[in-house]
């Protein structure tokens, strides 16, 4: 299905640079093994809500449920996963319907937004109406990016659509916010008047979406730049990026403490950037013929796999090779596999008493990271010996 040009998804990047929006248009859209990943989990989380509910009969959910757990992305941890989220939506919706008997639970309804922004459209994950408050559950199955329940534009958005629509069969006085991101345990909630939210909207979203919609502004490079699909051959980001290369450092000859420091701060965006603007070249000379100055397009190395398996097996016996230089011995699945094929309650069970985690080696990462520092000299010299 395609985003609309100004997505709730995207808001805090077309918010923070309007002209990105446009600019993201001019290229094709692509998905990802965790995008997969995250629709699979929310359609297995609506189908146990709906199961739960009594909108998804027990032989209806048999198959949908089978029919999920096809996918390559399907896991017991997973269903674990989506269960909590479900237990989480019932609850609230629960709690709603004891004061308010007619509350509502609304999963996965495409919210029409284009009364604020222009053509704009969404889909929240649930919506819990009563008199009073509205509730929006945001279900994030992604671990690699935390997601704030604070101040998030896209869930401001969501429910300021959500609100819109729900004004006009009740009284809502107050909308509260929640993500429910399980992979992390990241599961918060803010609430909101709801005017303060709708003045939000036509104050700070509707005239950023304007200029925004009209592809005007000026480029801005921050941490909303992440997901930019314009990223690597974006000139703004690039310049940022340069800035690094281009700095001036003092004399002597060997860099100060403080240039150290300025290049641990960008060299990961830095190498990041440059990564991403090599691997946008070779998908262009693979996919487009494009030719670079200076460069060719050859095969790369490659390892000696085999065909099959069992021929080699078959054709190694028949010659008389010994089983003990054919196999090694059977080897135990890795921890993140065993605790997949078991599931995290089976396996921490079972297992949690064999199971160490050594002390991590030290690295460098900004002084407001929330990981404790180490104090002990000794103790990181010791790490770092191989």
């Amino acid at each position: 299905m395609a985003h609309a040009i100004l997505s709730p998804s995207s808001a805090a990047r077309w918010m923070a640079c309007t002209p990105s929006a446009r600019l993201e248009m001019t290229f094709e859209d692509t998905t990802s093994e965790a995008a997969e990943e995250g629709t699979l989990a929310h359609e297995l989380g609506e189908l146990l809500i709906k199961t739960e509910i009594g909108q998804c009969d027990v032989s209806t959910f048999k198959n949908m449920h089978y029919q999920l757990s096809r996918s390559k992305y399907y896991s017991n941890e997973m269903l674990d996963y989506c269960m909590a989220y479900r237990d989480f939506v019932l609850k609230k919706y629960h709690d709603a319907r004891s004061h308010t008997p007619d509350a509502e639970l609304i999963l996965e309804a495409k919210l029409d937004l284009s009364s604020f922004i222009p053509e704009s459209y969404g889909t929240a994950d649930a919506q819990i109406i009563a008199d009073g408050k509205l509730q929006i559950v945001d279900l994030k199955y992604g671990r690699g990016v935390f997601v704030e329940a604070e101040d998030n534009p896209q869930l401001m958005i969501y429910a300021t659509g959500a609100l819109i629509s729900a004004q006009m069969f009740y009284n809502i006085d107050t909308v509260e916010m929640s993500i429910f991101q399980p992979r992390i345990n990241n599961i918060k909630t803010v609430e909101m008047d709801a005017d303060r939210l709708l003045a939000w909207a036509a104050n700070r979203v509707t005239p950023l979406a304007k200029i925004a919609f009209e592809g005007k502004g000026e480029f801005k490079v921050g941490d909303h730049c992440f997901f930019c699909k314009a990223k690597m051959l974006c000139k703004a980001y690039a310049n940022k990026q340069m800035e690094m290369a281009n700095t001036d450092f003092e004399e002597p000859h060997l860099l100060t403490d403080g240039e150290i420091a300025y290049v641990i701060k960008h060299a990961d965006d830095f190498i990041s950037w440059a990564q991403g603007v090599k691997k946008y070249a070779l998908e262009q000379a693979v996919n487009n013929g494009k030719q670079w100055d200076g460069f060719k397009l050859v095969e790369g190395r490659s390892n000696r796999r085999y065909k099959s398996q069992d021929d080699v097996l078959k054709r190694l016996v028949e010659n008389g090779v010994s089983m003990d230089i054919i196999y090694d011995e059977p080897k135990l699945l890795g921890i993140t596999n065993l605790e997949r094929a078991l599931t995290k309650k089976v396996f921490n069970e079972m297992l949690s008493d064999l199971i160490i985690k050594p002390q991590g080696k030290p690295t460098l990462v900004p002084i407001d990271d929330s990981r404790t520092a180490i104090n002990s000299i000794e103790n990181a010299a010791e790490d770092f010996e191989v």
